[in-house]
């Protein structure tokens, strides 16, 4: 096993070990291998931890790190740091590689003066690493009610005494979002490898249509796309041939699915009024691909 820097005659062969590693794990699909494309030439890329690994000369796993912040509760930035994807080969899942990989990461992080780590995740394996909830920092995922326990946001002081007793919200770099706000260039990028069948699968992330945000959970609730194939990002309602069924402002569309509380609230332990879910609609939709500034 060998442990090195990346170099740029292994880039398309390290996107595509991305590309197998994500796979239908988080989504239908996967974006992590555009992320990892564009991220080489971002200002927040840190070259000194693009490191791959090696076994019998055969790449079979790769991570990279990214400059990132906290926003502390007076308004100001404090600097911190997230690492993804880290990527390990179908082939070579479950045996280890994935710990030593990281932890190797990790120390060499910390001997840069790298003093703070957070990241989405899952608890159960990071916390091998030293990772824990970050809520236990006080430190406050965007996405999240405030005062949420969030089970998938880690985190990590690899100084001891970096963060002290601060508490404030992070929100993950701009970089990471690449694949929504660059659609086209991305479906043009994911053209370049061969296909695969995006599927729902056990385990993944819940989804939600990117117009409406109603739940997809198979293809049957899905829109098309205008070659008729089926299109993972929006609903049958909202999307159909490659077009959107209703052309709207995001505050009408709060309005129109905010005739269906009633359902919603068959799967809610507390029910909501109408002004509640549309006041939670508010802090949702802006996250959405379609509404997202």
């Amino acid at each position: 096993m060998n442990i090195r820097l990346e170099k740029p005659q292994d880039y398309r062969e390290v996107e595509n070990l991305t590309r197998e590693a994500f796979w239908n794990v988080y989504r239908p699909g996967c974006t992590e291998h555009y992320v990892l494309n564009q991220y080489r030439t971002n200002p927040d890329f840190i070259s000194e931890l693009d490191l791959v690994m090696e076994v019998d000369g055969k790449i079979i796993g790769h991570v990279m790190f990214s400059k990132a912040e906290i926003i502390l509760d007076d308004g100001t930035a404090f600097p911190s740091w997230t690492f993804g994807p880290i990527s390990i080969h179908p082939d070579y899942k479950r045996k280890g590689y994935g710990l030593k990989l990281l932890q190797y990461a990790l120390e060499k992080a910390k001997e840069m003066g790298i003093g703070l780590l957070q990241m989405e995740g899952n608890i159960e394996f990071y916390k091998h690493a030293g990772f824990d909830l970050s809520s236990k920092m006080k430190i406050h995922y965007h996405a999240e009610p405030r005062e949420s326990e969030v089970p998938y946001f880690l985190a990590q002081e690899l100084i001891p005494g970096y963060w002290g007793n601060r508490e404030g919200t992070y929100c993950p770099p701009k970089g990471y979002f690449v694949a929504d706000e660059n659609p086209d260039a991305f479906e043009a990028y994911e053209a370049t490898f061969p296909k695969k069948e995006k599927a729902f699968q056990e385990g993944q992330l819940p989804q939600f249509c990117q117009s409406c945000g109603m739940p997809l959970i198979k293809n049957e609730d899905c829109g098309t796309n205008a070659d008729g194939s089926t299109n993972f990002d929006y609903c049958q309602y909202c999307y159909k041939g490659g077009k959107f069924l209703q052309e709207c402002t995001m505050d009408e569309m709060i309005e129109h699915c905010a005739q269906f509380v009633d359902e919603v609230n068959k799967q809610m332990p507390k029910p909501m009024t109408k002004e509640e879910y549309k006041q939670m609609m508010q802090g949702f939709f802006p996250m959405l691909k379609r509404w997202k500034k």
